[in-house]
């Protein structure tokens, strides 16, 4: 007479432990790495372009990180060209560049969507691209006012660049004079994809 009770309950315990496990695997862009493993710089959270669903940067710990604030019209905006292609030369290396549009210098009025579309219909941008932003002053993303904290300086215009070791313990700035494929640039992104540092 308990054997139907002791299904009920058997079958109550299995669904919630499939429910479990699929929590546990329907959201992994959005679960933050341990803060012992990941940089104190990557420990934020944005929301991604195409769908506006929240990323924990942490997700990149122990890779060479490009951040980069990016605009649709701009002079520099060709630079998206060499950095997708610097991407997809060094992404198997460990390389991931981050993209982050912001209309601070009044060149990228549009949409999220309207970005995500012109940056993979104009450019063919694979690399990860967050929400339209803001990058200097007070309302800055925490990220870029880490980043200025550390490296003593704020984006100038659009396309400035920082290149964040695999640790995250050293970041070097580069301005948007800087194309993705000077010579400089490259060399300070190879000479992180090769060293090897702990995350702190």
């Amino acid at each position: 007479m308990q054997t139907k009770p002791l299904l009920t309950r058997a079958c109550f315990v299995f669904s919630g432990l499939l429910l479990s496990i699929s929590a546990a695997h329907s959201a992994p862009d959005a679960t933050p790495a341990s803060t012992s493993t990941c940089p104190r710089v990557l420990q934020h959270t944005v929301a991604r372009l195409q769908d506006e669903k929240p990323q924990a940067l942490c997700q990149y710990a122990g890779q060479v990180v490009v951040v980069v604030n990016t605009a649709s019209f701009c002079g520099f905006t060709p630079q998206y060209k060499g950095l997708e292609a610097l991407y997809a030369k060094y992404k198997e290396q460990g390389l991931v560049v981050l993209g982050f549009p912001s209309n601070d210098f009044s060149q990228e009025p549009d949409s999220n969507a309207q970005i995500a579309d012109f940056c993979e219909n104009t450019f063919g941008v694979k690399f990860p691209m967050f929400v339209k932003t803001t990058v200097r002053g007070a309302n800055a993303l925490p990220l870029f006012k880490q980043l200025a904290e550390q490296t003593g300086t704020t984006p100038k215009w659009n396309f400035y660049k920082y290149v964040i070791s695999r640790d995250g313990r050293h970041i070097k700035s580069f301005s948007a004079m800087t194309g993705p494929q000077d010579k400089s640039f490259v060399q300070e992104i190879e000479k992180q994809l090769t060293a090897r540092g702990d995350a702190p």
